[in-house]
């Protein structure tokens, strides 16, 4: 395994050289990742050079086009999955509305469906409205205490009347990281299909979700290092055996079918940007031949492997404290490097406390209302939520650690 170099790694940020960001220490990337400069290049030469209509017969829109199958072709390939299995929203919260409505018209009376109480409500939300309906929603509860779910849990719930279970790779306050082969495995015996939310995963690595065995996946790409779009992958069986949501001209393409809207042609086309940036990361790294799902996954192991070194201090030194709770683990393999902790006052205001010390953090429910509850975290204090990712370096875990000896 190599090392990450890490002055390379922030080279390809232009963040990292603007001014005003200099002694500031960005610890809210769960919220959304800096972007990679090839992402913004990609955007910007689009919007100078080829925001036409793509797919005409003239130069630009050509160009346009091929970029916008760029990225497309790329990302599946690192993904893992074919080219029409991956199709591009507005928004992870989006795409999952309107695959929620697909499911609806393809339900029968009596089906039920399976969410957990560990996910961002994004993933959770369309799926519990399907309730007024009258499909049946049966929650996957969490360990109160740990915040974990687990697999023997989801057995019990599963039977013959169970079409779709959703649950995410990792939370977004607890963080741990879900087994999804096991998990998919498990509900693929039952005859259910999968959907797993990769939101709070993907920025620590893209995965390799044909291998993951996930039916759906789901994630986006503004907390991946890209522009602001949603992504989803969903296996061409699956997709093709639901509603049309999109034009009706757009029936036969299953890229096509759960995005009702026009894409965003140039955020689209930018995605490709993250491609580059995984195989700029690899090339620099590696010297072996490899095709792109293993170049994704050495990259994705690289990342974690960095992420694991610098997020097990920061554990340490928030479970030695008496005045704060720390949600899920105290170890840091086996979870993200997301950290919400309770204090004895509003995450709002420990967030704000610490940005006087160059520290970007956020605090409050982050959407995960349901996770907080079960574990008597009352979500109107919050919780103060420290996240980084793979280009954090060890100045800015000094500093963090420095500025939370300052605060707490």
């Amino acid at each position: 395994m190599s090392v990450l170099d890490l002055e390379f790694v922030r080279a390809q940020f232009p963040a990292f050289s603007v001014p005003d960001l200099q002694g500031q220490a960005f610890f809210e990337n769960a919220g959304g990742s800096y972007a990679c400069g090839f992402t913004i290049d990609r955007l910007t030469r689009f919007y100078r050079e080829r925001k036409v209509q793509p797919y005409a017969p003239y130069q630009a829109s050509i160009l346009g086009g091929a970029e916008m199958d760029e990225a497309r072709a790329r990302l599946s390939a690192i993904l893992g999955v074919a080219e029409d299995e991956l199709s591009f929203g507005p928004s992870t919260t989006q795409n999952t509305y309107v695959l929620a409505q697909a499911f609806a018209a393809a339900f029968q009376p009596g089906d039920a469906i399976i969410v957990s109480n560990q996910d961002h409500e994004a993933n959770t939300g369309p799926w519990r409205r399907l309730s007024d309906a009258g499909y049946e929603v049966r929650e996957w509860q969490i360990d109160p205490e740990t915040g974990a779910l687990d697999p023997n849990d989801l057995s019990n719930l599963l039977d013959d009347r169970v079409r779709l279970v959703c649950f995410p790779h990792c939370s977004n306050v607890i963080a741990a990281i879900n087994p999804v082969k096991e998990i998919t495995k498990i509900i693929r015996d039952a005859g259910a299909v999968s959907c797993v939310d990769g939101v709070s995963y993907a920025p620590h690595g893209l995965p390799d979700v044909g291998a993951l065995g996930a039916d759906i996946y789901l994630f986006s790409s503004y907390k991946t290092y890209g522009p602001h779009q949603g992504i989803m992958t969903i296996r061409r069986d699956v997709g093709m055996g639901l509603a049309n949501q999109g034009h009706y001209f757009n029936g036969d393409h299953l890229e096509k079918r759960f995005t009702p809207a026009g894409p965003d042609h140039a955020q689209v086309a930018a995605c490709a940007g993250m491609a580059d940036y995984i195989d700029a990361l690899y090339d620099h790294h590696f010297s072996a031949k490899a095709d792109a799902a293993a170049r994704g996954a050495a990259v994705h192991d690289l990342m974690q492997v960095h992420e694991t070194q610098l997020l097990q201090p920061v554990l340490d030194y928030l479970s030695s404290k008496n005045s704060v709770r720390l949600l899920g683990s105290d170890q840091a393999k086996g979870r993200a490097p997301t950290v919400a902790v309770e204090l004895q006052g509003s995450g709002a205001q420990a967030a704000q406390d610490l940005a006087a010390y160059g520290i970007m953090a956020g605090g409050g429910d982050f959407y995960a209302v349901r996770p907080l509850r079960a574990m008597g975290v009352d979500p109107e204090k919050g919780v103060l939520r420290l996240s980084f990712v793979h280009y954090t370096s060890p100045q800015d875990i000094d500093q963090l650690l420095d500025a939370l000896d300052q605060t707490l």
